[in-house]
């Protein structure tokens, strides 16, 4: 279907359209431009619902490199459904409320051309079934969420946040790219729908087990999973709408569905279980743990990120553990917990979306996130309390809110796990339901200081920077939608359950599918006395203890001091890095044109003529040259003297006078060899740049000859004769021996290849056109940068100033 590439690509034509309009239309808000833009998608996208939830997909194949196989095919089936209608969704309602939450002072035509730019690289990477067009929008995504994460890039830690966001995400993507390397050989495909239908023939190859890591560590970094996840905390640094709509619905979602999109390759198998099961429990455990000292409500909301993660992603590894089993009874009871993760995966997007813009609009009123100065905010701000609320129980698991649902079902999935017989559970298996208890215990604990530290207590107005007041009512209407879904997804949630997540299912499980498996199930609020319900009722009473008894045993925190947290870790690994990278890179950039010129020709030396004794390949036969005219003598002795004249040069005007000569001489070697053509180009180059010279050394003081040091003349004279060396026997190899026909003979028939008769223009104008736009493009980038030093300058004159600030 061709709309649907024209939707993909509508957030990139509107991020180019956006600053124009910004710089043009005053009058009107760019932001609402955006939100046309998003809710227009996701229209578009939600239209789609009945057609996905009967079981079709859609599909449309843009051809890029048919070649090699790479092309532009858009592929929406249940699994990227409910990832754009979230982008889309979501994108909307952040978009809404940063128009009322950003100043119209800040660059807004920067701010929602990134965000256009984020949106239409996630819609590329959820519809995307090329392995390498999917690498190409995932890293659009670390580059554009790095360019709103640095959106106040005056600040320090803003630059610092951005940066390693950038570092870690894009190092798991170049892991990730080898892994679909690895995949697109095995598989001699680089369709995902095409690797996951062959993958019984490749299953066994050495580099499968490699493969499965590699592209592990491009869903770990992105979705912050332990130990990657120390660059979500920091990004936080970004706007408010950003947090919400990177960090909690979109960006660190993409590895989830990295994840759910490659369980059919690589689920079954033990390796993947306990990576992705144990990692993701590791990462909600600690996201949880760690969230309970965050004294910065958005660093509070940052760990509980990174634990929500941790969780959704456990869901899916004990899920994939049904592809160990084949068709059987227990294998699809092992596919709820991946029914759990989607619904959970939905759940957190909307109450993790009203907390940050609550927590934005704490900040936007009384001017601080520090809990330390919060307080009885639930008097002056009951609009914004009551949003808080529904989030932050939903997010402890509690009813009547649609956190408590899915978090009853990965509790069932967890102790449904720990009885299975394989993958080593009969040991490690009553693991999983403890971990998971007590990271909902922290889950709880955490929750109840937002709402408590917040919004209940006394009010401390001396250590706000503002009174406490309401928001204007249009940066409340987001966070008061996303608080009624919230409420409304638990009253009927199997309109989301039948709709969206069932046709997912089939994604992740299509060999099931096929088989006729009915993968869906209803969720219920009330499944009885079960075990996961008194579970639920151990964290809340746990909870609350731990709540208030906080003072007693926060102390904890002191056995993992700062200083050995892998924050500091990563700093140091960055200060090594610089520092090393410095003292390594002075150590031969000396600024002496000497030793650039040393290195250069010892790298010739030593990788040419090395190469070339290695190899034996040093073989030429002079008898078969052709005969050497006198003509040809002559000039070539003049050349020499030339060049060897040089070195005892007295003055400039005569060592370029030398130089010329050589440059002449080798246009009368053109002439000689019947080529005037090149002859000509030959003489006007050596020419002008003969002129030039002179004129440039007129300006330079008076040049004194100094003798070098014994040693140094030495040195150059043996580098000198090892290069000339090299550069004679490599210039008799190719004259003598000819392995491969000449590739000439194909440019010959340039006239019926090209259209062209001249084959010069035929070589550079269509067998090497991508070549020559390249060097064009080069030429196109050098004159930007001389034209913003230009403007640089002139703007300088005027007395502004620019620093780096």
């Amino acid at each position: 279907m061709t709309t649907l590439i024209i939707a993909i690509m509508f957030p990139f034509i509107a991020a180019a359209i956006i600053p124009f309009l910004y710089k043009y239309v005053r009058r009107i808000h760019v932001g609402w431009f955006a939100l046309f833009v998003s809710t227009a998608l996701f229209i578009y996208f939600a239209q789609f619902i009945p057609t996905i939830a009967s079981g079709d997909v859609i599909t449309f194949t843009l051809n890029w490199i048919p070649s090699y196989g790479i092309n532009i095919t858009s592929y929406l089936d249940g699994l990227s459904l409910t990832f754009s209608l979230l982008i889309s969704g979501i994108g909307a309602l952040v978009i809404l409320y940063s128009i009322y939450y950003l100043s119209s002072k800040e660059s807004l035509g920067h701010f929602y051309t990134y965000l256009m730019l984020f949106m239409g690289a996630m819609l590329g990477v959820v519809t995307s079934d090329n392995m390498l067009v999917l690498y190409v929008f995932w890293e659009l995504t670390s580059i554009s969420s790095f360019l709103l994460i640095a959106f106040w890039y005056q600040r320090k830690r803003s630059r610092d946040g951005a940066k390693k966001s950038l570092l870690i995400t894009v190092t798991g993507g170049i892991a990730m790219l080898v892994g679909f390397i690895m995949l697109g050989q095995m598989a001699g495909t680089w369709s995902i729908r095409e690797v996951i239908g062959n993958v019984s023939s490749f299953n066994d190859h050495y580099l499968f087990i490699a493969a499965m890591i590699l592209v592990l560590l491009g869903a770990f970094t992105k979705s912050a999973q332990f130990p990657f996840h120390i660059w979500l905390p920091d990004a936080m640094e970004a706007p408010t709408p950003v947090s919400a709509y990177l960090h909690s619905a979109t960006m660190v979602k993409a590895g989830i569905y990295l994840v759910a999109r490659f369980t059919p390759v690589f689920g079954g198998e033990a390796t993947w279980f306990w990576a992705v099961t144990g990692v993701g429990l590791f990462t909600l455990f600690w996201g949880s743990f760690n969230a309970v000292r965050q004294i910065d409500l958005k660093a509070l909301l940052a760990y509980s990120t990174i634990s929500q993660l941790g969780m959704i992603m456990s869901m899916f590894g004990i899920g994939s553990a049904a592809l160990n089993l084949g068709y059987s009874t227990e294998s699809v009871a092992f596919t709820s917990a991946s029914f759990a993760a989607l619904f959970h995966l939905v759940n957190h997007s909307t109450f993790k979306g009203a907390l940050f813009m609550v927590v934005g609009i704490v900040d936007h009123s009384v001017g601080t996130r520090d809990i330390r100065r919060l307080g009885g905010l639930i008097t002056l701000m009951p609009v914004t309390f009551s949003i808080a609320l529904i989030g932050s129980l939903s997010m402890a698991g509690l009813p009547p809110f649609n956190g408590f649902l899915s978090k009853e079902m990965f509790f069932m999935a967890v102790v449904n796990i720990s009885e299975a017989g394989f993958f080593a559970l009969e040991t490690w298996g009553i693991l999983l339901p403890i971990v998971a208890w007590v990271a909902s215990v922290f889950t709880f604990v955490y929750s109840a200081i937002i709402v408590v530290k917040t919004f209940l207590g006394p009010y401390q107005e001396e250590k706000l920077e503002h009174p406490a007041h309401e928001p204007k009512p249009g940066m409340l209407v987001s966070p008061i939608i996303l608080a009624l879904l919230v409420i409304g997804v638990f009253f009927f949630p199997n309109i989301i359950g039948k709709n969206l997540i069932t046709p997912a299912m089939s994604g992740i499980f299509p060999t099931l599918a096929a088989e006729g498996v009915e993968l869906g199930e209803s969720i219920y609020a009330w499944h009885g006395f079960e075990l996961e319900l008194f579970m639920t009722i151990g964290v809340v009473l746990l909870g609350l203890a731990l709540f208030y008894t906080r003072k007693y045993w926060t102390g904890v925190y002191r056995l993992f001091p700062e200083k050995w947290s892998i924050n500091v870790f990563y700093g140091f690994i960055l200060d090594q890095i610089e520092e090393k990278s410095t003292g390594f890179t002075n150590s031969y950039m000396t600024q002496n044109l000497r030793d650039y010129l040393v290195y250069i020709y010892l790298f010739f030396i030593i990788s040419i003529g090395g190469m070339l004794l290695y190899t034996g390949a040093y073989q030429f036969e002079l008898p078969t040259n052709a005969a050497i005219s006198n003509f040809e003598l002559i000039t070539a002795l003049v050349m020499m003297s030339a060049a060897i004249a040089i070195l005892f040069a007295k003055s400039r005007l005569t060592a370029i006078l030398l130089n010329s000569i050589l440059g002449f001489g080798v246009a009368i070697f053109f002439v000689l060899f019947r080529a005037p053509d090149l002859a000509l180009t030959q003489t006007i180059v050596e020419s002008v740049t003969t002129v030039l010279f002179l004129a440039a050394y007129y300006f330079l003081p008076e040049w004194k000859k100094e003798d070098a040091p014994k040693k140094t003349r030495n040195t150059n004279l043996v580098i000198s004769i090892c290069v000339g060396v090299v550069f004679t026997v490599v210039a008799l190899m190719v004259q003598s021996g000819k392995t491969f026909e000449s590739i000439s003979k194909f440019f010959e028939n340039s006239y019926e290849l090209a259209g062209g008769k001249n084959m010069v223009n035929s070589i550079l104008g269509d067998f090497r056109a991508l070549d020559t736009m390249l060097e064009v493009v080069v030429l196109l980038i050098a004159g930007i940068g001389v034209y913003v030093f230009i403007k640089l300058k002139n703007n300088n004159k005027e007395g502004e100033q620019y620093e780096d600030k």
